[in-house]
């Protein structure tokens, strides 16, 4: 029965969080209507999401942070790299990154998360779903920075989605 309401309960969830970010107002009818469009967008869409993978939102809570603390850090490394680093010292990189996740939603939050750390960027999943292609700003060590990616994200997605 619960399934039926909520099939998707972290997406119910982040709609009406993200509902009251946009009206930016906590009140009962904002509250109310976004618990409305929480429940209601979940289950029309649920036809779209048949294998919905496995989540762990207790390891996703920690990811979150330690993403947002990697964002905070790369920004000033970037800045940093911008306004002393002089362009003939810049090494930047296509690294080819072997994946382990198999779940396209967990190879999307991996692309994705990548993507927003300042200095990276996702460029593409292989056709075969094996690799993705990321470029960095500044990359001395290509296999150093495949492994500190693999290390830092994807071990922990592994955990995440099972």
């Amino acid at each position: 029965m619960m399934n039926r309401i909520l099939p998707h309960p972290g997406l119910s969830a982040l709609l009406v969080v993200m509902w009251i970010v946009m009206v930016n107002e906590v009140s009962f009818g904002a509250l109310f209507l976004g618990v409305v469009f929480g429940v209601l967008v979940p289950i029309f869409t649920a036809p779209w999401w048949p294998g919905r993978p496995d989540v762990r939102f207790v390891p996703a809570l920690g990811y979150a942070g330690i993403v947002l603390w990697d964002i905070i850090v790369a920004n000033f490394e970037v800045a940093a790299i911008i306004l002393f680093k002089p362009n003939r010292n810049l090494r930047p990189a296509w690294l080819i990154v072997p994946l382990e996740l198999t779940s396209p939603e967990a190879i999307t939050v991996f692309a994705g998360t990548i993507s927003l750390t300042p200095g990276t960027v996702s460029s593409d999943v292989s056709a075969c779903g094996k690799y993705l292609l990321v470029h960095a700003l500044d990359a001395p060590d290509p296999a150093a920075e495949v492994a500190k990616i693999k290390a830092r994200y994807e071990t922990r997605l592994k955990e995440i989605f099972r």
